[in-house]
């Protein structure tokens, strides 16, 4: 058996050592006797929404997410494939902004996102930014905790319709004020939680092994 895992624009976006998130899900693979097999899709390689079990989107520099925007709307239909058949798609800061509306970059320039989803990420005054160790509680599991370091410029909104990753118990989160961190649609996480994530939260990393195994059981 194996277990097929995307790593989307791993040569490009690969700040903060968020890849670990790729090494962390590969390891629970093998410890339940699965192969495991990465693919890096980047410019031009097609995304197939049927193949994958496990995609990660990273973040990056500025100058390397606007190359990567450009590419991005050629795989939008298939991401939203992936998404909509319960696809476990996890985006860590940039890649979590560029499936929303759109953002800012450092020099105040709007870049669009996907609008797969609803949320946008605007600058922070003089800016600032949110910056530490972060602690949540789970929005679908109140007894389920999250931990991991934030490292963010951009001021993150979610819609009325979209619903928080996590409440933030320390820290910052999407945006200081309103107590979210992140959203989850489905399958598909966005959040800020550097760490990396899975690799600091293995009961997270588990738990979406999980849904792994339930949907190769279907």
């Amino acid at each position: 058996m194996i277990i097929n895992i995307a790593h989307l624009y791993g040569n490009l976006l690969n700040t903060y050592g968020d890849v670990g998130n790729v090494m962390a899900f590969s390891h629970e693979a093998r410890k339940n006797n699965y192969e495991v097999n990465t693919d890096i899709i980047s410019i031009g390689d097609e995304f197939d929404p049927k193949k994958y079990d496990f995609v990660f989107f990273g973040g990056g520099q500025d100058y390397e997410q606007s190359i990567v925007q450009k590419d991005l709307i050629k795989k939008r239909d298939s991401l939203v494939e992936y998404i909509e058949n319960y696809g476990i798609l996890l985006a860590i800061c940039g890649g979590y902004q560029l499936l929303g509306q759109y953002y800012y970059d450092a020099h105040n320039e709007k870049i669009e996102g996907l609008k797969i989803f609803d949320h946008y990420t605007i600058n922070q005054e003089n800016k600032n930014r949110f910056t530490g160790n972060i602690k949540i509680k789970s929005s679908l599991d109140p007894n389920e905790i999250y931990t991991g370091f934030e490292n963010h410029g951009g001021q993150t909104f979610l819609s009325e319709n979209q619903k928080p990753f996590g409440e933030v118990i320390e820290g910052n989160g999407n945006n200081g004020n309103d107590l979210s961190e992140g959203f989850i649609y489905k399958n598909t996480i966005g959040t800020y939680l550097h760490g990396p994530l899975l690799a600091k939260n293995k009961n997270l990393c588990e738990s979406l092994f999980d849904i792994v195994n339930k949907r190769r059981s279907k």
